[in-house]
């Protein structure tokens, strides 16, 4: 039988998940993926091959499905198709690890209650995440699980990248840039070679647009600047987040405006970015269909744009020049016009858009002899996998060892 892993990728209303089979030392293969959306109501499920093809489909239930309910029905489907499937382990995503986590760890019960008290560094995020987590341990505990972390590529930057300019107490709770996305970001940073060998120890800047959106300053590639701080609110605008923003506007908001801390959170997660511009949408695809009749709309576009060239020169700065701009995730992969309007932002670098390879949305989007600028698929599912792997066959070594030296101590 082959050893597959699961990965886990929880959202608020959500449970993303993709099946990779364990292929020893090379690279894992993804076997299926698929998606439980509408997680508080009456959810769907559905199930594609690694071609996108349908092979189920349907509601979870008719009443309100609970994280545990998806994950519950997710396990059950693939108790019916194991296919001569063993699921040896899971990998779950999980946005915050703090400073206690540069790398993967297996879960026991003090790993979990040590990622609930980061909740409040992510609350949008993090419980989310611990759900599927805490319900794999009431109805599987021994079945292992790996919880692998956006921050965690980010703990190679210098303690300078890291600090706020806040007392020195601060610092020693916990208040400081941690950065996100890390999981895309260390993808991309394992694919460099494949695309163009020279760029992997080059500067490089990684823009990874999405919903969520944050870019990361790559140096050897190892994370040495990022742009998002304490928490996944910081940056650029996104498309519902505000991004970086004067912490004088939010006294303003509970003073003046007379608004609450929940509030005034909930406004700066969940009705800003793209979406408070525009009054729109948070939808870049929507906002491109309308930025022709839409003033609001084009201004969305236009301030996420901005954002974005104003932080590539700050990260620029940092790595005393480019040699290469990444564009990844939803926007960063598929938003033709996006890319080039940064890219033209960009022209004084000597950095220029090829527009047939950009409409086209071949990787090498750039031509002349400055900096390039590519498109590369994220792929943080793959990063979890290989991490779920190395995590098991760290243990396994580990195990034989403690073996060979128990078993050395008796002759």
């Amino acid at each position: 039988m082959a050893s597959v892993v699961v990965v886990l990728n929880a959202g608020s209303s959500s449970l993303k998940f993709k099946l990779f089979e364990d292929c020893g030392d090379a690279e894992p293969r993804l076997v299926l993926q698929g998606a439980i959306e509408g997680v508080g109501g009456p959810a769907r499920f559905a199930v594609r091959d690694t071609a996108n093809n349908v092979l189920d489909e349907g509601v979870v239930a008719e009443s309100a499905v609970s994280h545990e309910d998806a994950l519950l029905h997710l396990v059950g489907w693939l108790t019916r198709h194991k296919d001569g499937h063993t699921l040896v382990a899971v990998g779950h995503r999980v946005v915050h690890g703090g400073d206690l986590y540069a790398g993967p760890v297996r879960v026991d019960d003090a790993v979990l209650s040590s990622l609930h008290a980061l909740a409040p560094l992510a609350p949008l995020h993090q419980p989310h995440n611990l759900k599927p987590i805490e319900a794999i341990q009431r109805r599987m505990p021994d079945l292992p699980q790996i919880a692998c972390f956006d921050t965690a590529f980010h703990r190679t930057q210098p303690e300078i990248a890291q600090m706020f300019a806040l007392p020195r107490s601060f610092w020693d709770q916990g208040v400081k840039r941690y950065g996100f996305h890390g999981l895309s970001y260390q993808y991309i940073a394992s694919a460099l070679g494949q695309y163009e060998p020279r760029l992997v120890p080059g500067r490089v800047i990684v823009a990874h647009l999405g919903n969520g959106a944050s870019l990361c300053a790559l140096k050897q590639g190892q994370s040495i600047a990022t742009t998002m701080g304490f928490s996944a609110l910081d940056g650029v605008p996104m498309g519902t987040r505000c991004g970086a923003i004067d912490p004088a506007v939010i006294f303003h908001m509970l003073r003046s405006m007379k608004l609450g801390p929940e509030e005034a959170e909930r406004v700066l997660y969940t009705q800003s970015g793209l979406l408070g511009v525009s009054g729109l949408s948070n939808d870049m695809r929507k906002l491109r269909a309308n930025e022709a009749t839409n003033a609001c709309a084009r201004q969305a576009i236009d301030l996420f744009i901005y954002r974005i060239t104003r932080e590539i020169g700050a990260l620029m700065a940092i790595l005393g020049g480019l040699d290469a701009l990444i564009f990844t995730a939803g926007i960063g992969e598929n938003d033709v016009a996006t890319r080039a309007e940064i890219i033209a932002n960009l022209g004084w670098t000597g950095l220029a858009v090829d527009a047939v390879a950009n409409q086209a949305g071949r990787p090498l989007i750039s031509m002349g002899t400055g900096p390039t600028a590519w498109i590369i698929p994220t792929n943080e599912e793959l990063v979890i996998a290989r991490q779920v792997r190395d995590v098991l066959r760290s243990a396994q070594s580990q195990s034989k060892h403690s073996g060979s030296v128990a078993a050395g101590g008796t002759t």
